[in-house]
């Protein structure tokens, strides 16, 4: 109970809120405004329903904000989450959802009990960039179908069934959908430069729908909004299901906890408030996800444009989140005969405008221009988000990355023949000016991406009778790396040549222990701490 607690809602969420609470509501009414339009469009267009979009900000969007990490993060139903269950539901229909909400909701939600929510910051910024531009193509492409008026052909690739469409709008698209678009598009543009508070996408929505209904268009409408919230009920769950489902509301589950703890991150960078608690966001996002699932509605994430309007608005305290979603719940209330005119093709621009913005051209210029391997896992990140799936993506990017970073590492490791410098006789200068000593200084890192080469340099000296390891500099060591050592000391000790081990770190030779590297030493006292015992040792040798 005492590791729970520490996710409830506490006192300190509200600090502030006796002189920041007209602030909050201006801000919670004005993200209110701005996510209607968006809540309706990702509910439409992931195959399930303007109202289950409505449901899911407004329970999601209420629970996140109560318990989420986050005092500014607003929640509900996102362009990302809709390309996950586009597909899930021409597969297993949208009953499926249901249950993979709540799976996934439950794994959020444990992943913020054991503290996952930290390791964000392992997720290199290539492949955020390149995650955000291959879902905003996504979200474009599937706005296709209904910006052209046309039945949405079958498939499960976005970019296929948008060319299908796109075909099919030459011999019977409807020309009515492609004025709304344009509408929608044009008041999009304009509204901003009149004044930036204005709700563009809402405005647009209101233009559009008038539009219609004056010139009596023939366009697609939402339809009947219920004017009530459904009660909470249990998704079903069929035991043989369950399994086939559970990839997917993995799937679910990383993408809602990766896109809040970005989006709660960017709010940080906005905002002048507390920083966001990363494993509490994922507890209330896990809870958030179980409601959205009970109320019949889809999985959500924080939402980034959402947060944004929310910070810009004034936003000090959660009670901004909190407002938003009693201003979705009046729209069910009170104006759900006015949405059930929008028209399909108004929501479909307002998302079309709503990707293009999602790309940040200068974002994506500065991760090109960086290096050819940030330019790399950028480019596959986003290939693969458009022709695989996003979690794919997100696995192909980080391993990339990984591999590229691990060959960089490598390639700063390195092996300096030092100068041996000593006092010494006649006799013994002629030794060492001969090459019967070297020392090395082992550099950066030793590790399985590097323990070849090393291999390959320090089993390479010859005519010397003393090889002086100098490793205090070494910063990685790890048990491939280990027993390369150990190999090199027994190749250079079978050849006649004494190895010196000095300066290994405790850690080090922790590890040289375990793997024998130090039982390959011809004799015990060939360790040593400091370099001059070292070297006066290796004279020993090398005038013998």
């Amino acid at each position: 109970m005492s590791t729970i607690s520490r996710f409830l809602p506490r006192a300190d969420d509200y600090r502030g809120l006796a002189t920041s609470w007209r602030a909050d509501v201006v801000a919670g009414v004005t993200v209110g405004v701005v996510a209607l339009p968006l809540a309706l469009a990702f509910g439409i267009s992931s195959g399930m329903g303007a109202t289950t979009g409505l449901v899911t900000a407004i329970i999601a969007g209420f629970v996140a904000g109560l318990l989420g990490g986050s005092n500014v993060q607003v929640s509900g139903p996102t362009g990302a989450m809709t390309v996950v269950l586009v597909p899930l539901v021409a597969r297993h229909g949208v009953a499926s959802v249901y249950m993979v909400g709540l799976l996934a909701g439950v794994i959020v939600l444990v992943a913020g009990v054991v503290g996952l929510g930290r390791y964000l910051a392992f997720v290199p910024w290539p492949v955020i960039e390149g995650f955000t531009v291959g879902i905003a193509v996504l979200i474009f492409l599937q706005q296709v179908p209904s910006a052209l008026g046309v039945t949405k052909p079958k498939g499960d690739n976005t970019a296929i069934v948008a060319w299908r469409a796109v075909r099919a709008a030459f011999s019977h698209g409807n020309g009515a959908a492609w004025v709304t678009v344009a509408v929608v598009v044009a008041t999009m543009y304009v509204v901003p430069r009149l004044h930036r508070a204005l709700p563009a996408s809402l405005i647009a929505v209101v233009v559009a729908t008038v539009v219609a209904q004056v010139t009596n268009m023939h366009v697609g409408r939402i339809g009947a909004v219920p004017s009530s919230l459904p009660m909470p009920s249990l998704p079903h769950l069929a035991v043989g299901s369950t399994s086939d489902l559970l990839s997917a509301a993995l799937a679910v589950a990383a993408l809602a906890a990766l896109e809040s703890l970005l989006s709660a991150k960017v709010a940080d960078g906005m905002a002048d408030t507390t920083r966001h608690d990363p494993d509490r966001e994922l507890f209330g996002q896990g809870a958030a996800n179980i409601a959205s699932a009970f109320f019949g509605g889809m999985p959500a994430t924080g939402a980034i444009a959402r947060t944004a309007v929310n910070v810009r608005a004034g936003a000090r305290t959660r009670v901004a989140a909190l407002v938003h979603a009693v201003v979705l719940l009046g729209v069910v209330l009170f104006a759900g005969s006015l949405v059930a005119r929008v028209p399909l093709a108004a929501l479909a621009g307002v998302l079309m405008v709503t990707a293009a913005r999602m790309v940040e051209p200068h974002n994506v210029r500065a991760v090109v221009r960086a290096t050819r391997s940030d330019a790399l896992v950028f480019a596959l990140t986003a290939f693969a988000t458009v022709a695989f799936d996003l979690i794919f993506a997100v696995e192909l990017g980080m391993a990339v990355a990984a591999v590229l970073a691990l060959r960089n590492v490598a390639r700063s490791a390195s092996t300096n023949l030092e100068p041996v410098t000593m006092e010494v006789g006649v006799d013994e200068a002629a030794h060492l000016r001969h090459g019967r000593i070297v020392t090395y200084r082992l550099d950066g890192a030793l590790f399985f991406g590097a323990a070849q080469r090393f291999l390959t340099e320090l089993t390479a000296v010859s005519d010397v009778r003393v090889v002086v390891l100098r490793l205090p500099q070494l910063q990685v060591l790890d048990a491939t790396g280990a027993q390369a050592l150990g190999e090199i000391v027994s190749e250079l000790e079978a050849r006649g040549i004494t190895v010196l081990v000095k300066g290994a770190r405790a850690d080090h030779r922790r590890t040289l222990a375990a793997v024998g590297a130090l039982d390959r030493l011809a004799h015990e006292n060939h360790l040593f701490d400091n370099l001059d015992d070292a070297l006066e040792h290796a004279r020993r040798h090398a005038c013998t």
